[in-house]
């Protein structure tokens, strides 16, 4: 697929998420073929710059026979050989998520996935690309990607650019009350059909998120106090390692997960027995992005629902820390909860009733 918009996507990627100068090495990874286009457009861009573009293409087909046979001497193998020295040399990268299939990969077993996050993504991606180059990670749109999000093809297709090349300056200053109110805050509620849960957040870092490492972006994130997350959730529709779930519902004492439900238990068991850190929480985000409405089986785009906020099992960030440690890190959505701060109702539903955050409303910004 080619769409004239991919060098207006292009640029923005260039320029403003990974501001790529004169000389830097940038490595553009492409998954599936159909993302080509936007890949062009990021290689000309680039030496147009007189940067020096590499580029990774990998088939998701080969991808999922690599992640079902893999083995941590493979993974090992592959990091220290290939993927850590590559790395190492980037000053940036992007990442093109173009496969068509969400689900390639559900079939991989639960071993073999702690595998390859272990001892690949781990040190390859979290240790190294993450904290030390410039980076930012997309999907690209396809009939499939419109189907998932129930939506014909070009509609879906003129939805995904408008998410995705919003105002990205006009968003992070919207977002500044709100993130102000935070840095205050000591107690978080969420109140909804489903959920009822209280977490705290005194004294911790918020992060701001307009387009400098995810495109579309549009959520503001920290970590709740490691053990101060109670009550009850009931999450969005997600994927998660290729495996589907209609919806997720935790208990929560103390910080950890006592009882949960999901559409596929089994599934989910498997995840929260990951390691110990897996039945915690290392992210708290309110999703900001005007333009996406709904639940489209896509964290990139459904973690940033507006009227959204997700409390993510597993792995905390450098960024927002809180210390919890995982192999994982799984962005489950909760969608139009009351949102209270210390006892103020600042979000009803999807929408901000407080005259400081009416800018952060959809009307406002798109």
């Amino acid at each position: 697929m080619h769409d004239p918009r991919d060098k207006e996507l292009a640029e923005l990627i260039l320029d403003h998420s990974v501001s790529l100068g004169k000389g830097e090495r940038i490595l553009i990874n492409l998954i599936g073929f159909n993302g080509a286009g936007l890949a062009r457009e990021l290689v000309s861009g680039a030496r147009r710059r007189q940067a020096l573009p590499y580029l990774e293409i990998m088939d998701p087909e080969i991808q999922r026979t690599l992640m079902e046979t893999g083995d941590d001497a493979y993974w090992q193998d592959l990091a220290e050989v290939s993927g850590l020295p590559v790395m190492k040399k980037m000053d940036a990268y992007v990442g093109i998520r173009g496969a068509e299939n969400i689900y390639e990969n559900s079939r991989v077993s639960t071993e073999a996935n702690r595998s390859f996050q272990k001892h690949y993504l781990q040190p390859v991606h979290f240790d190294e690309r993450v904290k030390n180059t410039k980076w930012c990670v997309l999907r690209y749109p396809s009939a499939a990607f419109a189907m998932n999000a129930k939506m014909p093809t070009s509609d879906f297709t003129d939805f995904y650019y408008r998410a995705c090349l919003l105002d990205y300056g006009k968003l992070r200053d919207a977002m500044k009350p709100l993130e102000e109110r935070l840095r205050k805050a000591h107690e978080v509620r969420l109140e909804g059909p489903g959920t009822d849960i209280r977490l705290h957040v005194d004294g911790q870092e918020w992060v701001n998120c307009h387009g400098t490492h995810n495109v579309p972006d549009g959520e503001l994130f920290s970590a709740p106090l490691i053990d101060s997350v109670n009550g009850t959730i009931r999450y969005a529709p997600s994927v998660y390692q290729g495996k589907p779930f209609e919806f997720v519902s935790l208990t929560v004492r103390d910080g950890v997960v006592q009882d949960f439900d999901a559409s596929d238990r089994d599934a989910l068991r498997d995840i929260l027995d990951t390691d110990e850190g897996a039945r915690r929480f290392g992210e708290f985000s309110f999703g900001t992005n005007p333009v996406i409405e709904s639940p489209m089986y896509d964290i990139l785009f459904d973690e940033k629902i507006y009227g959204s906020n997700h409390l993510t099992l597993g792995h905390d960030y450098d960024e927002a820390p809180n210390g919890n440690k995982s192999a994982i890190h799984w962005d489950l959505v909760c969608i139009g909860a009351d949102v209270y701060l210390d006892g103020e109702c600042i979000r009803r539903g999807r929408q901000f009733v407080t005259d400081d955050l009416q800018g952060l409303n959809p009307n406002k910004l798109r």
